[in-house]
Formats: C-alpha cells, structure tokens, sequence
C-alpha cells in the first residue's frame, strides 16, 4: 500500500480545508515546491496535487504552480480538480503529469471519461468523494443522489486506471478514515483504489494497511500537522 502525500493548491498556496470548507483554510506553506521536495525527500514516491479553485469554479487557476512542481521532483504525480474537457487534460499530460483525475465531468459528462481511457490508458483515475454512501461534486458544494459504489463500477467498466475514494465528513478532521467504507469501495471493483479523508495517525496507516485490496492512501492535514511523520508511515507499507 503507497502512502501518497497531498498538495492542496488555492491562489498558489498550499493550504488545507475542513471538510472541503472554502471558508475553512488553513495555509501551510507559501512555496508548494519546497512541500514537494520535502515529501519526495521523505521517501514518497507519488504525489498527490489538488487545484482546489478548478474544482470550484471548473477553471484551473493554479496550473503555473503545478508545472512548478512537476519539474521540481522526480516522483510519479497525480493531479485532480477542476479537469473538465480534454484541453486541460492534454496540456497535464503534455506537462508531464503522470495520473490524472476526473471528478464532477464524470456526472457531467461520462463520455470524456471513455475519450481520455482511450487516448491515456492507465492514467485515467476517477475521483470519487462521497457522504454517506451519496456522490458530491463541484468541490463537494453539491451531493447528488448518485451511489458512489455504482460510480465506481461504472468508472471500472470504461477503463478507468483507478478510484480515488474521500469520505468527506472525515477530510481535514483528523477523527480517522471511515474504514468500512473505504473497505466496501475497495471489493467493489477489481481496479486500485486509494483512500483518502480522516487519516489522522499511524495506526489509521495500519488499519488500512489491513485491507489487503487498498492500492493506497492519501494523507495531507495529519503530515503537515505533525501527527503522522510521513518517513514513519512509508516505514510501514514497504
């Protein structure tokens, strides 16, 4: 199971939210980069980076800084948020972005889902973020009626590389990951998932560690808090 680091970026910052909260930020760090380069000194070998503004308002204001990091670091990075037509998902991959990440254009529009499997086999991964059981999107501002589970099959069934699955009551409230949801995404399909939302502890690595299909799990307030030392919890998995 990869332990992945998370870079949160609003106005270029690297920040973090409660709950997916635009009211709720906290900035950790100025200079996404030196975040980057500290996580991959650390041992990371992917990096998770999210455009908070794309994933609100659907334009993605914060690409600069991800091109910034992209050639700031060796380590494989996925990149999520606000990713809504094959333009921006061209100019990721042309930038060198190893894994990207659609969210609400998969309810808006499934067919880019099977346009983008097609032309970037096996780095298409759909985000799934959910509240009980229920599908939100456009930065978690709207939750639909829509089942995540059956998303994922979906997602399976049009190649999709992966399911990145956050529980969003738990994201940024270090109370600890919903396992048992995280444990039913992960026997739903045959596809990676990944959890994200919650984790809060090296024991929470642990216990998640115990769900043999988990591919891996994401992590952001608890590393940039201190209460999980990201070395620590890479220690673990290997």
């Amino acid at each position: 199971m990869l332990v992945i680091p998370a870079i949160d970026l609003k106005d270029g910052r690297c920040v973090r939210l409660l709950q997916g909260r635009m009211d709720a930020v906290t900035t950790y760090s100025n200079d996404p980069v030196s975040m980057a380069r500290l996580w991959e000194s650390c041992g990371a070998r992917l990096l998770h980076v999210v455009d908070l503004d794309g994933a609100f308002t659907g334009d993605q204001k914060n690409f600069d800084a991800i091109v910034k990091i992209r050639k700031s670091v060796s380590m494989d990075i996925e990149v999520g948020g606000g990713i809504r037509d094959m333009k921006k998902i061209d100019d990721l991959a042309v930038t060198g972005i190893n894994r990207i990440i659609l969210g609400t254009a998969v309810i808006e529009n499934p067919s880019l889902l099977e346009e983008a499997c097609d032309k970037y086999p096996d780095r298409i991964l759909v985000g799934i973020d959910a509240r009980d059981g229920k599908v939100a999107v456009k930065g978690w501002v709207e939750v639909t009626g829509i089942d995540a589970k059956g998303l994922a099959r979906e997602a399976e069934k049009n190649c999709a590389a992966g399911i990145i699955y956050t529980d969003i009551s738990r994201d940024g409230m270090l109370t600890g990951p919903n396992i048992e949801a995280m444990r039913e995404m992960a026997e739903t399909v045959d596809i990676p998932v990944i959890a994200s939302g919650g984790v809060s502890s090296i024991e929470d690595i642990k216990t998640l560690k115990e769900i043999k299909k988990l591919w891996g799990v994401i992590t952001g307030k608890a590393i940039y808090s201190g209460a999980i030392d990201l070395r620590e919890a890479i220690r673990l998995t290997i």
